[in-house]
């Protein structure tokens, strides 16, 4: 599902034009990135959490040549699936 999808979809379960769903989709996404650049977890009950994490510096081998190199540090995210959205896609 691209972005443009999930604009349709949530559009036709809101009742929001495609405008208005583009403009929510973006508030919560930008809302979830200004909070996990904080150092802050986002937790949808039921759906799961969004989680910052931190990777320290180290070794990586680059796979083509096998050369070691240095990958510098840096923060990413992680999502953890909820229960109910496990069981949805379990059942």
């Amino acid at each position: 599902m691209t972005k443009s999808d999930l604009v349709a979809a949530i559009a036709d379960k809101t009742g929001l034009n495609r405008a208005q769903a583009r403009d929510a989709l973006d508030a919560f996404t930008s809302s979830v990135a200004i909070a996990l650049k904080a150092g802050h977890e986002v937790r949808l009950v039921g759906f799961g959490n969004f989680v910052p994490v931190f990777r320290a510096a180290g070794a990586a081998r680059n796979p083509r040549t096998g050369q070691v190199v240095q990958r510098p540090a840096s923060r990413s995210c992680r999502f953890r699936v909820g229960e109910a959205l496990k069981s949805i896609l379990n059942g």
